[in-house]
């Protein structure tokens, strides 16, 4: 893809290949402490789009697979075919380019992982290299976030920063949209249990406080500025002190059953910090190196099964690549 800000003209003879496969990754968003603003990416699960390209145009949906019958077939319903419709348009091309989706869920719905934003992620990956790479990953940005908004009725970029870019993202503002990519530490992981329970992402941001003692907030901004500048110095130790939730946590825990128990279980374990991800049920556990973090979820998916509650558990790096050319 581009790397740089300039968009490339797009005719029929920058088209690619007739068809191509994309994988993009699910996302721990909010990092604990950064509501809203910060996200990373993890090897798995995710979703994938195969997309073809068709003489009758337009944008399809032709299947989609693991969903449980869940997200519309209709193309303007569905965030992956409106966000790539979007991105016809302002290509100038909804009258020359025809696009057919099958779309694979390999990632529950509603998991706090970023479900949506990796399916649409995926899609506009695919559709940007099908018609020749005109936009970077920076441009591709604006199309994820209506995605999100489509999916959610907001248009947050925390999680499909990090599913776009790979790596650690900060937003730093929306207007304009910023986004920095941060430093990775090394033996950065990630230990994520999702409980199958339902916590559906309108009900979890209504919960949410619109006013905040200052005294919290500025415990907040600390906590940030100090994830940030652990991430820097791949100073595992401040990275674990900083990753402290006192705004949003407190009221989203209530949605998750165990949730603190589970917490405690993880730092019985010895992890750098433990949150949830993203609006829940999916919880997180972070930690120096893949042991601790495979502990973690292991003892956390026992203590849930005595609990009388199924799980599901993937351990992971940070994700560097974003999405993945499959074919």
């Amino acid at each position: 893809m581009y790397e740089n800000n300039e968009t490339k003209p797009v005719g029929t003879e920058d088209l690619k290949q007739h068809a191509v496969r994309v994988f993009a990754p699910a996302t721990v968003a909010n990092m604990i402490c950064g509501f809203d603003v910060l996200g990373f990416a993890v090897d798995r699960p995710g979703d994938e789009v195969l997309m073809e390209r068709v003489s009758r145009p337009g944008v399809r949906i032709r299947s989609i697979v693991g969903d449980q019958g869940r997200l519309p077939l209709d193309a303007e319903k569905n965030t992956v075919s409106a966000s790539v419709a979007l991105l016809l348009r302002h290509l100038n091309l909804q009258d020359e380019i025809g696009l057919e989706i099958d779309l694979t869920k390999h990632m529950p719905i509603g998991s706090g992982l970023g479900s949506s934003s990796a399916s649409t992620v995926a899609g506009l990956v695919a559709a940007n290299y099908l018609l020749g790479d005109p936009l970077s990953k920076q441009e591709l940005m604006p199309f994820c976030v209506e995605g999100e908004r489509l999916a959610c009725g907001f248009g947050h970029a925390d999680n499909v920063a990090p599913a776009l870019m790979g790596g650690i993202t900060l937003i730093r503002g929306y207007e304009p949209l910023d986004i920095i990519e941060l430093p990775v530490p090394e033996e950065l992981a990630a230990g994520i249990v999702f409980p199958q329970v339902d916590v559906p992402t309108r009900d979890a941001r209504q919960l949410i406080r619109q006013h905040v003692p200052l005294k919290d907030a500025a415990q907040q901004w600390g906590n940030i500025a100090g994830l940030v500048a652990g991430l820097y110095r791949s100073d595992y130790d401040l990275i674990g002190r900083s990753m402290q939730d006192v705004l949003i946590e407190p009221t989203r825990a209530i949605l998750i059953p165990e949730f603190y128990e589970m917490k405690r279980i993880a730092q019985d374990v010895g992890v750098l910090s433990f949150g949830i991800s993203g609006s829940g049920p999916s919880v997180v556990a972070i930690s120096k190196g893949i042991e601790a973090a495979t502990r973690a979820t292991d003892r956390i998916q026992e203590h849930l099964f005595t609990c009388g509650i199924d799980s599901l558990k993937y351990v992971s790096r940070v994700n560097r690549k974003g999405p993945i050319l499959l074919e």
